[in-house]
C-alpha cells in the first residue's frame, strides 16, 4: 500500500495545477553517429609567437621557425606550410635548429637540453629520434654541409660530436682544457660558436665565451691557433678562402683575424660607433651576428645586427649591410631575433652568390633583396601581420554566397593601392608543391582588433589570404589624447562582429558602448552618417527584491564599476559631423552611442541584426536596444528587469499553492491595470517599470530630439490599434520614435521612394514624430515569505542597492525569429526576438511589421511578452531554433542588391534558404481561409520578411513545431515552442561550464559543440542532446593570454585536483577568439598572433592531407667544387677530412652517462615509407642488377667449370694414349 504522506499530497496537487508536461509522440530521426565525429587541428595560420630558432635549407628552399613553445613552422611557396610541435618534456623553447641540406631532415635543440631529428619527407614533420644531454646544457651546433656528424657545444666549454643518423654520441670529444692554452688558470666560459675551415675540414673554429678563439685540428686531437679577443664573443664567420675570419664583440666592433699566430686582430672596426671631442670612441650595443658572403664579381657582404650606439635616442632594432665602403643600415620595426643569408651556393669553399636576406624579427619575418639597388624588401605572401593589431574577436563563416569572397577581393584590391617600395622580384623563399584543393564552399574569417579595424580573411583551402580591410576609426573624430596601446581598453576596440552574409549587412559593437552599422556597395559615395544617442537611466528605488533567495550555482556576470559623480564623463568618441567620402565596401550606415547612469560608458554584450525584419538589437551590461535600421530610429531601450513584463523577475512560483488574501498583492496584468487606471496616463502601471525608465531617442547628428510627451490609452486606440494589441504594446513600454530628418543621407534610400509627408496617415506622422520617455510609478510588490525554488536565484547581500541589482543582469544572447508568440496562438508565426540574459532567463518580445509598402513610413511596434518563459541556471550563452525535422532553422535575411546598377543583384543562397512571407495577422487569417492549392499565390501578397525554410504545399509546415536549443554555462535545454515544455535537457557537472557553445549543421544533420572550462570539446546531437563526442582538446589556460591579468586565477581549494578556474570576465573574452562554424569547422587563437583552425568531422579528416602542401622535392644537389690544377699543385685546393674514421668506431666508446639516447624508426626506414613509385622502380632495377651480375657470376663460374672439365678430359685422353701400346710388364 503505498504511504501517504504530506508532501505527496502537496506534489500532487501542484501537478494538478501546474500544465501538462508535453511527451514527444514521436521522437524525430536523428541520422548522426559516433562515428561522424572525430577532432584534429588542420591549418595554422600567422607568425610564430616568440620566436626563438631559425634556418633555412638553401637547395629545398624551405624556412623554419622555431618558438618559444616547443612549436615548428616550416614555410615554403604560398600554401605550403606544416606546423609540429615538441611532445613529453621536451615541449618548450625551440633555442637552435639547423637542415640537413637537401636531406629532407631538420635538426633541432630544445631548452631541455634534448637534440631531435625530424624528417620532412612527409606532409606532416615528425620526430624520428632524440639524444637527451643529461649533465651538460647545450648552447650552439654546427653541421657541416654534407656531413653526416653534428658538432654539439656545451655550457661547459667542451664539444660532443653525434651522428645524425643513428644518433649516438661519439668518443671523439674536445674537452675545453685541451683547448685552452697550458698557463691559463680560468674557465673559458660556454661554447658560443663552431664552425670549420671552408677549404680544410680538418680545422674547426671555436668561439669561447671570454673571448678565446681556438683553431682545432681535429686529427691531431690539439689546437693549431689560439687568439685572445678583449671583449666577449658573440658570433664568428669565415671568409670563403679560409685564409681569415672575422668575429663581433660585445662592445659593437668587428675584429678579422688571418689564420696565422698574431697577438692582436689584424683590424678592429666599430662600424656605428661615435667619437668624442677627445678621441675617445663611444662604446655601442653588442653585435648579436655577424655574416661574410662573396659575390660572383667579388664583392664581399659584411651583414650583421646591432652594433648601434648605446644612447637612448639612437635606433637599436637594424640590420647593416656593408659591401666595400657603402654601408646601409636597414631599420626594423621588430626585435631582431636572428637573420639567415640566403645563397644559390650551399657550399662554402667558394662564392656563395648571396640574393635576400631573411630577417626573422620578434614579431614578423622579413626579406630583403640584396640584389636590387637600395635593398627593398619582398612582399610577403603568407598571412604574418595578424596581430598587426593585437585580435580582439574574430567570426568564422563557412557555405558563404560564392560571390561574397570576389566581392570582398575586388572592393580590398580598389581600396587598397599596390604598396610602394617592395621589390618586383618574386619570394625567394618557393620550395615545396602544393596544389590548391578545389572546395565546394567558402570560407570567410573575419578578425576585430584593438584599433578599431576588421580584416576579412579567405579561409578556404587550407590558405589564409586577406580579402578586405575595414577601418572604424575613419567613422570617428581623432582623439585629442590617444588611448595607450593596452587590451580592450582603447576605445576603439572591437568586441562583437556580426555579418548577414546574404544581405551584405555588418554589425559591429565597441569596448565604449558604440554600436556601428555598415552596408556593403561596390561604388564610392559621399554622405553623413545619422548617429543616435541612446542612454539607459535608473530611479533607485528601496527594497525593491524583496529577500535573497538561495542557490545552487552563481551565474557569471558582467564586470561593473561603481559609478558615482566624477564618472559623468562624456564618450571618448564623437562621430564625425557633415559629409564624408565613403569608398567601395562596407559603408557606414548608423552609429548608436549607449550611455549608462551618470553617461557612463557601458559594455556591449551581445549583437544580432535581421535585414528582413529591418531590425538591429543589442545586448548590454544592463539591458536591451531595439533598432529599426530602416527608419533609424530607437524602437526600445530597456533594463533587464523591465523585460519581465508585470512579473516579478526575481521570484519562482511557490512550492505550494498560498491563498492570497489582499488582492492588491496580486501582481497586475496589463488588462487589470487598464481597467484599474481607466484613462490616467499608463506609466509604470502596466510593467515593472518602476526600477527604471525606458527611453527611446532617435537623435541624429544634426537634429535633436523634441519634447517628449505622455500617451494615454486613448492615443493608442486613435492610432488604430485594437483592444487586445493595446495591452501588449503599452506593456511592452516601446518608444515611440522622433521623426525622421527630411534630409535623409543618400545611403538611407534603398528601394522605391518614399511618400511624401502630405500622404501619411495623421496618426502614423504623429507616432513617428513623438519620442516618449515613459516614466514608471512605484511598483507594489508583496513579499513573499516562502521559500523560493533553487533551480535558478542568485544569492545577494540584502546591503546591495537596488540599482546595483538591477544593473547584475545583462543581455547575453539575441536571436530574431519567426515564431509562435504565445501557447494560445499555436497557429500563428509571428515575428519575434528571444532575449538571453546572465541569470539564464529566456525572454520574448512580440514584434508587430507594417505592410512592405508602409515599411518605411508606419512605426515598428515592439511588445514585450512578459516571462521568463525558461530559466537555466548560469548564464545563457547561445539560442537556437529547430524545425519540426530536428534541422536548424536558418535565419530570415533580405537578398543584397547592387544599387549602383538599379537592378537586384541577388546573392546565390544554398539549398532550404528561401524566404517565407511574413504571418502578420491580417496575411495568417488569409492562409488559413486559403486552400491549400493557393497558398502559393495568396503568399506573394504577404510582407517580405519570414523566416527561412523549406514550404510544404500543406497548412501543417505553417503549425509544426519548432524547437528552441538553449546553451547556459551549465544547462543545455531544448524546448518545444508551441507546447512551452521541456522535452530534453543536460546539466554539466559542479566544476565545470561552457565556455563557447553553438548549434552547428552537419552533412547528416545538426548537433550541438560546446567547449567547456575543463578543456573537453563535447558534441550532442540534437534534438536529443545524445553524447557524440568529448574529448580532451584545449586546456583553457593556454588561451589565458587573451584575458586581462594574463594568466589564470587559480582556486586554492582545488589545487589538490589542478583545478584551475578562470573568472568569467576572462572566459568571456576568451568566447570572443573562440569559434564553431557549420560543417564541423572550428578556430581559435592559439597564440596572440596565430590562429589554430580545427574540425570534429571524421569525413574531413580524411581529406585534410590532400590539401596540405609536400615539404620535400626531389632536387639535385650542387656538385662540390673541385680543386684547380694550379690549387693542386701549390697546395691551396679543399682538404677533405674522413669523418666515418676519425669519428666511428676506432674513436671509442662514449661516456653512457654524458647523453640518452631516445629511440625511435632512423631515418633511412622512414625515407623507405615515405619514397616514391620513382624510388621503388630504382630499388626494383637496382634488385635486377644485382641478380643479372650473380647471373654473370654464375655462368662464368660454369665456363671456368666447363673448361676445367676440357682440360682434364684432354690429359686424361693424352694419358690414354702414352699407355695404349705397352704391355702391362712394361708399365
Amino acid at each position: 500500500m503505498k504511504k501517504f504522506t504530506f508532501k505527496g499530497v502537496l506534489d500532487g496537487f501542484r501537478q494538478s495545477v501546474q500544465p501538462h508536461v508535453f511527451r514527444q509522440e514521436q521522437e524525430i530521426p536523428e541520422h548522426l553517429r559516433i562515428e561522424h565525429f572525430a577532432v584534429k587541428r588542420t591549418f595554422r595560420h600567422g607568425f610564430p609567437y616568440s620566436p626563438t630558432a631559425f634556418a633555412f635549407d638553401p637547395v629545398q628552399r624551405l624556412l623554419a621557425i622555431g618558438d618559444k613553445s616547443g612549436f615548428i613552422r616550416i614555410l615554403g611557396r604560398p600554401g605550403v606550410d606544416a606546423h609540429a610541435k615538441h611532445e613529453g618534456e621536451s615541449e618548450c623553447a625551440v633555442i637552435l635548429a639547423e637542415f640537413l641540406i637537401n636531406e629532407g631532415a631538420l635538426v633541432t635543440v630544445t631548452a631541455d637540453d634534448t637534440v631531435h631529428l625530424w624528417s620532412i619527407r612527409q606532409k606532416t614533420p615528425q620526430v624520428v629520434q632524440s639524444l637527451k644531454f643529461q649533465r651538460e646544457r647545450i648552447t650552439c651546433i654546427h653541421l657541416p654541409v654534407g656531413s653526416k656528424w653534428l658538432y654539439v657545444g656545451t655550457e661547459r666549454g667542451n664539444i660532443h660530436v653525434v651522428h645524425v643518423e643513428t644518433f649516438s654520441l661519439s668518443g671523439y670529444i674536445i674537452n675545453w682544457n685541451k683547448a685552452i692554452e697550458v698557463v691559463r688558470t680560468s674557465h673559458p666560459g660556454a661554447v658560443i660558436a663552431l664552425c670549420d675551415n671552408p677549404i680544410d675540414a680538418n680545422k674547426l673554429l671555436i668561439a669561447f665565451e671570454c673571448g678565446l678563439l681556438v683553431l682545432w685540428d681535429l686529427k691531431s686531437k690539439s689546437a693549431e691557433l689560439r687568439w685572445q679577443a678583449a671583449e666577449p664573443v658573440k658570433s664568428v664567420a669565415w671568409h670563403y678562402e679560409g685564409k681569415y675570419f672575422v668575429s663581433s664583440h660585445t662592445d659593437g666592433s668587428i675584429c678579422t683575424w688571418p689564420t696565422r699566430p698574431i697577438l692582436k686582430p689584424q683590424s678592429v672596426i666599430s662600424p656605428h660607433a661615435k667619437i668624442s671631442k677627445e678621441g675617445v670612441v663611444e662604446k655601442c650595443k653588442p653585435i648579436y651576428k655577424v655574416d661574410l658572403k662573396t659575390s660572383e664579381i667579388g664583392e664581399t657582404f659584411t651583414i650583421f645586427s646591432g652594433g648601434m650606439p648605446s644612447e637612448k635616442s639612437s635606433k637599436s632594432n637594424c640590420i647593416t649591410v656593408v659591401v666595400g665602403k657603402s654601408t646601409t643600415v636597414l631599420e626594423m620595426e621588430h626585435v631582431v631575433v636572428d637573420f639567415i643569408i640566403l645563397c644559390q651556393n650551399p657550399w662554402l669553399c667558394e662564392t656563395q652568390e648571396p640574393y635576400a636576406i631573411a630577417v626573422l624579427l620578434q614579431y614578423d619575418l622579413v626579406l630583403i633583396d640584396l640584389l636590387t639597388p637600395g635593398f627593398p624588401c619582398f612582399e610577403s605572401p603568407y598571412p604574418m601581420d595578424l596581430h598587426e593589431s593585437p585580435v580582439t574577436c574574430c567570426t568564422y563563416l563557412t557555405d558563404c554566397p560564392s560571390d561574397l569572397v570576389p566581392a570582398f577581393y575586388s572592393v580590398g584590391r580598389s581600396t587598397t593601392s599596390k604598396k610602394a617600395g617592395f621589390s618586383e622580384r618574386e619570394w625567394p623563399i618557393n620550395g615545396g608543391e602544393w596544389f590548391p584543393a578545389s572546395c565546394s564552399y567558402s570560407e570567410i574569417v573575419i578578425t576585430g582588433h584593438q584599433d578599431g579595424t576588421l580584416r576579412f580573411w579567405d579561409a578556404g583551402a587550407g590558405t589564409l589570404q586577406i580579402l578586405y580591410k575595414l577601418k572604424t576609426a575613419k567613422v570617428f573624430e581623432k582623439p585629442k589624447n590617444s588611448p595607450p596601446d593596452s587590451g580592450i581598453e582603447n576605445p576603439l576596440a572591437v568586441q562583437h562582429i556580426h555579418l548577414c552574409s546574404e544581405s551584405r549587412r555588418l554589425c559591429v559593437a565597441g569596448s565604449v558602448g558604440h554600436v556601428m552599422l555598415f552596408k556593403f556597395r561596390k561604388a564610392e559615395v559621399t554622405s553623413e552618417v545619422l548617429t543616435l544617442e541612446i542612454p539607459i537611466l535608473y530611479e533607485n528605488f528601496d527594497d525593491i527584491y524583496g529577500t535573497s533567495p538561495e542557490c545552487d550555482f552563481i551565474p557569471h556576470q558582467v564586470q561593473k564599476t561603481e559609478s558615482s559623480e566624477s564618472d559623468k564623463t562624456d564618450c571618448p568618441l564623437k562621430v564625425k559631423i557633415g559629409l564624408h567620402r565613403k569608398p567601395p565596401g562596407f559603408q557606414t550606415q548608423l552609429v548608436c552611442l549607449t550611455t549608462g547612469p551618470n553617461r557612463r560608458n557601458v559594455q556591449i554584450t551581445s549583437i544580432c541584426i535581421n535585414s528582413s525584419y529591418g531590425l538591429m538589437a543589442y545586448g548590454t551590461e544592463y539591458g536591451l536596444v531595439v533598432i529599426d535600421i530602416v527608419q533609424k530610429i530607437c524602437l526600445l531601450s530597456a533594463v533587464c528587469p523591465d523585460l519581465y513584463g508585470a512579473n516579478d523577475p526575481y521570484s519562482r512560483n511557490p512550492r505550494s499553492p498560498k491563498r492570497i488574501e489582499n488582492k492588491e498583492e496580486q501582481s497586475r496584468s496589463p488588462s487589470s491595470d487598464q481597467i484599474h487606471e481607466g484613462t490616467a496616463p499608463i506609466a509604470g502601471a502596466l510593467t515593472s517599470c518602476g526600477r527604471s525608465k525606458v527611453i527611446a531617442s532617435g537623435i541624429s547628428s544634426d537634429r535633436r530630439s523634441k519634447d517628449a510627451s505622455e500617451i494615454t490609452l486613448s492615443d493608442k486606440i486613435e492610432s488604430g490599434c485594437d483592444s487586445d494589441e493595446i495591452g501588449n504594446i503599452l506593456a511592452s513600454k516601446s518608444p515611440f520614435q522622433e521623426q525622421i530628418p527630411s534630409s535623409l543621407p543618400s545611403e538611407n534610400t534603398e528601394a522605391a521612394t518614399s511618400p511624401s509627408n502630405s500622404e501619411i496617415g495623421a496618426t502614423a506622422q504623429q507616432a513617428v514624430q513623438q519620442q516618449v520617455s515613459i516614466q514608471s510609478e512605484t511598483l507594489r510588490r508583496s513579499r513573499s515569505q516562502d521559500k523560493l525554488d533553487g533551480s535558478f536565484s542568485r544569492s545577494r547581500s540584502s546591503s546591495m542597492s537596488s540599482i546595483d541589482m538591477s544593473s547584475s543582469e545583462s543581455v547575453t544572447s539575441l536571436a530574431f525569429i519567426e515564431s509562435y508568440g504565445k501557447k494560445i496562438d499555436a497557429l500563428a508565426l509571428v515575428p519575434t526576438l528571444w532575449v538571453g540574459t546572465s541569470f539564464g532567463s529566456i525572454l520574448t518580445l512580440l514584434i508587430t511589421l507594417p505592410e512592405k509598402e508602409l515599411r518605411r513610413t508606419q512605426p515598428v511596434l515592439v511588445a514585450i511578452n512578459g516571462g521568463p518563459l525558461v530559466r537555466l541556471k548560469g548564464s545563457v550563452t547561445s539560442i537556437s531554433f529547430l524545425d519540426s525535422f530536428g534541422s536548424l532553422i536558418p535565419y530570415s535575411f533580405e537578398s543584397w542588391r547592387d544599387e549602383r546598377e538599379g537592378k537586384k543583384d541577388r546573392t546565390p543562397t544554398k539549398s532550404g534558404s528561401k524566404t517565407i512571407p511574413t504571418l502578420t495577422p491580417t496575411t495568417a487569417n488569409a492562409i488559413s481561409n486559403t486552400p491549400v492549392g493557393n497558398l502559393y499565390s495568396s503568399s506573394n501578397n504577404a510582407s517580405s520578411s519570414g523566416i527561412s525554410g523549406s514550404l510544404s504545399t500543406g497548412l501543417d509546415s505553417l503549425t509544426d513545431r519548432q524547437y528552441i536549443v538553449i546553451t547556459s554555462e551549465k544547462q543545455t535545454k531544448v524546448f518545444d515552442i508551441a507546447n512551452q515544455s521541456c522535452i530534453y535537457h543536460n546539466n554539466l557537472s559542479e566544476m565545470d561550464f561552457a565556455v563557447k557553445a553553438q548549434a552547428i549543421s552537419m552533412k547528416d544533420g545538426s548537433c550541438l559543440a560546446t567547449y567547456l572550462s575543463n578543456g573537453h570539446l563535447t558534441v550532442h546531437s540534437l534534438p536529443s542532446l545524445r553524447l557524440l563526442l568529448d574529448t580532451d582538446f584545449l586546456p583553457l589556460m593556454e588561451l589565458s593570454f587573451q584575458t586581462k591579468c594574463k594568466q589564470g586565477i587559480v582556486d586554492p581549494m582545488l589545487s589538490i585536483w589542478g583545478q584551475q578556474i578562470i573568472v568569467h570576465e576572462d572566459t568571456t573574452q576568451i568566447s570572443k577568439i573562440f569559434c564553431f562554424s557549420h560543417k564541423g569547422h572550428g578556430l581559435y587563437m592559439a597564440t596572440p598572433t596565430e590562429i589554430q583552425k580545427f574540425t570534429i568531422s571524421s569525413e574531413f579528416c580524411h581529406f585534410i592531407l590532400d590539401m596540405m602542401g609536400e615539404l620535400y622535392t626531389s632536387h639535385e644537389m650542387p656538385e662540390q667544387p673541385k680543386d684547380g690544377f694550379f690549387k693542386g699543385l701549390f697546395g691551396g685546393g679543399t682538404k677533405s677530412l674522413d669523418r666515418e674514421e676519425l669519428f666511428g668506431e676506432q674513436s671509442g666508446k662514449a661516456n653512457r652517462s654524458v647523453a640518452k639516447h631516445i629511440p625511435g624508426p632512423n631515418l633511412e626506414q622512414l625515407g623507405q615509407r615515405a619514397s616514391t613509385a620513382a624510388s621503388e622502380i630504382s630499388r626494383a632495377h637496382q634488385l635486377a642488377m644485382e641478380r643479372g651480375e650473380k647471373l654473370n657470376l654464375l655462368e662464368e663460374r660454369a665456363e671456368r667449370m666447363a673448361n676445367q672439365a676440357q682440360d682434364f678430359s684432354g690429359t686424361a685422353h693424352q694419358l690414354m694414349l702414352k699407355y695404349k701400346d705397352k704391355k702391362w710388364y712394361q708399365l
